[in-house]
């Protein structure tokens, strides 16, 4: 086991176009975590992984792997043990060959790394296919099998390049707690890409969300979900996506066109009246009224029922709300199965002060980032700076 620091590590590729897949980043992944790098496809994450690897050089930065200098080591010095997207086994080869090659090119002899290829294998359900080629597998199983020859190497540090991507949505789920369940009984460092959020927030001890190669929000899991640090992020996380409303403070309230909101907690210290801002709420903490009904709260969100879409036990509600000017603004709220309101219907969309979030219009960050508001506290919820 092993912790990997990052210091100024810059990747710059040749060419014209001058592309910077990394830009200076600072990162220290501590002995026998499981982080997740996310981020959209072009982030800089793979590469990030890939020059972690020893496949790619840093133009720039050092690398650290338990406590030693790596940057300029090979691939094979650097005890890491990579499972690539598409697996990468080799076709002609058996299993048990399949698993037992990494021990071969380090010289382990014969009957040792047979026996922990037999040994591997049978404690990730292989057992009956060591004798097997990759193409008489299932996905899931080359997947097990790319994890086991992983695992009998027994690396200080396992890098993961979207692993689950190329199984279906059943295996998906299954594979992701299997690979939580090994990572914790092994305890090696994990280091884990994804462009999948929701993979990030199952499996990970902390995460970086990342974009055009820098870390725009380092923390746990939690933290990155209940209290994202600036719109990117918010954008970014979330099986439905946030509420992002363009906002203005008046006095201790927020104008969103007719509608008159309470300002999320903690965040009346951090704004002045006349700032532009921009609301965060996620649907999921957004209540819905029927316009007319006596419970409808004041100051809420008033418009029409737009589109539904079944979550399976939920449904998403898409509310075009009514705002001064012509301006289109929609607001969504998840609301249970069986209280769908009708389409067209009138509605009042009231966000949780408890539980919305602030972000600055001019620079897109967190307003109040180093507060916790009392509904996230009671989460366990830490500050994200």
């Amino acid at each position: 086991m092993a912790a990997v620091v990052l210091q100024g590590i810059t990747k710059r590729f040749p060419g014209t176009a001058g592309v910077t897949a990394i830009d200076g980043l600072d990162l220290e992944i501590k002995d026998g975590e499981f982080f997740a790098l996310l981020g959209p496809s072009g982030c800089g994450k793979t590469t990030l992984l890939r020059t972690i690897a020893g496949l790619e050089a840093p133009t720039a930065g050092t690398i650290e792997i338990g406590g030693r200098d790596v940057t300029q080591l090979p691939p094979g010095r650097r005890d890491v043990a990579m499972v690539f997207q598409d697996y990468a086994l080799y076709p002609h080869m058996t299993v048990e060959d399949n698993i037992a090659y990494p021990l071969k090119i380090k010289r382990v002899a014969k009957d040792k790394r047979r026996r922990l290829a037999a040994e591997t294998g049978d404690s990730l359900q292989l057992a009956g296919t060591m004798e097997r080629r990759p193409g008489q597998l299932s996905g899931g199983q080359q997947q097990r099998v790319a994890l086991a020859r992983a695992v009998a190497y027994r690396p200080n540090v396992f890098l993961f390049d979207e692993p689950l991507s190329n199984l279906d949505a059943r295996l998906r789920l299954e594979a992701r707690g299997f690979l939580k369940r090994l990572q914790r009984e092994l305890g090696i460092t994990t280091v884990y890409v994804t462009h999948d959020q929701s993979e990030a927030l199952a499996l990970a001890d902390r995460m970086a969300v990342m974009e055009a190669g820098r870390i725009r929000q380092l923390g746990t899991p939690v933290e990155v979900f209940h209290r994202p640090a600036n719109l990117f992020v918010a954008s970014f996380i979330g099986s439905t996506p946030m509420n992002l409303l363009p906002a203005r403070v008046e006095g201790r309230a927020l104008a969103i066109g007719p509608a008159r909101l309470p300002l999320p907690e903690g965040t009346a210290p951090h704004v002045h009246d006349g700032n532009e801002v921009v609301l965060g709420a996620r649907p999921e903490y957004t209540a819905l009224h029927p316009a007319e009904a006596k419970a409808a709260p004041a100051g809420g969100i008033a418009g029409r029922v737009a589109i539904l879409e079944h979550l399976g036990t939920a449904y998403l509600v898409s509310v075009e709300a009514e705002v001064e000017g012509g301006d289109g603004v929609t607001v969504q709220a998840t609301v249970p199965e069986g209280e769908a309101p009708a389409i067209g219907a009138r509605v009042v969309a009231t966000p949780d002060p408890a539980r919305a979030l602030l972000y600055r219009r001019g620079d897109g960050e967190l307003v109040g980032a180093g507060a916790v508001t009392g509904a996230e506290a009671g989460a366990g919820t830490a500050s994200a700076g």
